[in-house]
């Protein structure tokens, strides 16, 4: 019975612990790679037409191990006061390619 109460005591403690933390949800980290292995030219895929309530976000070529692997567009739902800023590869010379990953951004 004493044990049964200080797990009940322990995870009352953390579940207050837990809701006095900050969320964050909404937090994003964005870190992108640099890679000497260029991705493949985009797909020619044919855009859905518009849906009310959401942003196309278009495929591109994610790195997976040893190989570009294509990752198909999407529809994701809209976020007021933000714009989707679609995943990409820049060449940043000499061989070298980054990846910067979508993310939305403010309008």
């Amino acid at each position: 019975m004493k044990r049964k109460t200080l797990l009940l005591s322990a995870l009352v403690t953390g579940l207050l612990a837990c809701s006095a933390m900050p969320l964050s949800a909404n937090a994003a980290v964005n870190v992108g790679i640099d890679l000497r292995v260029g991705p493949p030219a985009p797909r020619v895929v044919e855009v859905p037409p518009p849906r009310a309530g959401y942003v196309w976000a278009p495929g591109y070529w994610r790195w997976q191990g040893r190989r570009h692997v294509w990752v198909e567009g999407h529809w994701l739902r809209e976020r007021r006061g933000y714009h989707w800023v679609p995943d990409r590869w820049d060449d940043r010379g000499e061989g070298r390619w980054h990846y910067e990953r979508g993310h939305w951004d403010r309008d």
